[in-house]
């Protein structure tokens, strides 16, 4: 079998290449070792650049459709202040959404398929084809079974723990210590919407989703993990009740729909994310502590920029696919860098006196706040935020 791209990893991250892939006339191979329609560890927040890009795609109508709440409103608990807001509207955009993964990730490989794409779940990469020194194809195995698939570009989508980025060598170009761990379940009937609270130490996050359900997450110290992992719901129960006593009380009066989930690995780094014959997207290439939910976003960014880079490009050109994925690299570094940058401060989960005074500041403009929550939500960047009027209240 050929093509002109295989995607390992079916998730949102390489569903989506392999959907944009397919609607510029790739032959392309979408696989993953997962069995599909399949849940994962995810906080699920799409912020605003991810949703535009789904609207971009034709795919936000489907996600409403599945019956995913629009989170209209942000409220973030901090220091004695409650501030609230309307999501930002930019780009024709109002609400942000946080669709289970089990459905989002269907949708992108069912849109990817009607696109021309095919896909093979329950498959995995045993090795890397290689021809004078590039990589030029994979050997899958699927059941009992194994196959080699020639390709053009093998593009690795396949997450934290990336087989493609471990076959290929990939290393690691920056990284940074983690700073937390989380621990989160779904409650049904939870009214308290979409928001956060945040005290030293501690950031409780709540997230509205589909079925009348709301992931109410935990972060606290990777220095806690240790003791954390050995109870869990405790160290949770007890991270809420001290953080959002409000929140505390309603949820022990609701029940819990599923089980815990949780991990103390969350790792922040960039990758080489391109060579001979090869790429890395998602969090193959780049990951960051979930405290600020852009995973989905960025894999949606990323894969935007991938195939942007290639769009027109003949992948039977070697030397032009090669230039297209360092254009990829260097326009993802420069769009994710401040995002990072942001999270690792966040993930420390220490706010700092220049915040919490900036936060202070803007509590009385509701247009202030608004566009606080719009850097939140990463309808603009830090530029953009600090106006003239912002700099003279501080």
């Amino acid at each position: 079998m050929d093509y002109d791209v295989v995607v390992v990893g079916a998730r949102c991250a390489g569903a989506s290449v392999a959907l944009l892939l397919a609607r510029q006339g790739r032959s392309v191979l979408l696989v993953d070792r997962a069995s599909f329609p399949a849940d994962t560890m995810s906080t699920l927040y799409i912020q605003h650049p991810g949703v535009v890009r789904l609207a971009q795609w034709g795919m936000l109508d489907d996600v409403v459709a599945s019956g995913c709440p629009p989170l209209g409103t942000i409220s973030h608990d901090v220091d004695g202040l409650s501030l609230i807001a309307a999501t930002p509207a930019k780009d024709g955009v109002n609400a942000a959404y946080a669709p289970r993964r089990y459905i989002l990730d269907d949708l992108l490989i069912r849109a990817a398929v009607s696109a021309g794409a095919e896909f093979s779940d329950r498959t995995s990469v045993l090795e890397l084809i290689w021809h004078d020194e590039r990589v030029a194809g994979v050997r899958l195995r699927s059941g009992n079974s194994t196959t080699s698939v020639s390709a053009r570009l093998v593009i690795g989508a396949d997450g934290m723990r990336s087989k493609v980025a471990e076959l290929v060598q990939a290393p690691i170009l920056r990284s940074a210590p983690i700073a937390s761990c989380v621990y989160y379940t779904f409650w049904q009937g939870l009214r308290t919407g979409f928001g956060f609270h945040e005290r030293v130490g501690r950031w409780i996050a709540r997230i509205p989703t589909h079925d009348d359900l709301t992931i109410v997450a935990a972060y606290l110290p990777q220095s806690e993990f240790s003791v954390v992992r050995r109870d869990p719901q405790r160290a949770y129960l007890s991270a809420i009740e001290s953080t959002a006593p409000d929140l505390y009380e309603q949820i022990m009066a609701l029940d819990r729909v599923d089980r815990w989930w949780g991990t103390g690995d969350q790792r922040n780094y960039f990758r080489k994310s391109h060579g001979p014959g090869w790429a890395l997207t998602g969090d193959a290439a780049h990951h960051l502590d979930s405290i600020s939910a852009r995973g989905i976003t960025n894999a949606l960014i990323q894969a935007d920029l991938l195939t942007d880079s290639i769009s027109g490009v003949d992948v039977g050109n070697s030397v032009a696919v090669d230039e297209a994925m360092v254009h990829f690299a260097l326009s993802t570094g420069a769009v994710l860098e401040e995002p990072y940058m942001s999270t690792l401060a966040l993930a420390k989960l220490q706010p700092t006196k220049s915040r919490l005074r900036m936060l202070h500041a803007i509590a009385n403009s509701p247009e202030l706040t608004s566009r606080y929550f719009g850097l939140v939500s990463g309808a603009i960047g830090m530029r953009e935020f600090m106006s003239a009027e912002l700099v003279d209240l501080l």
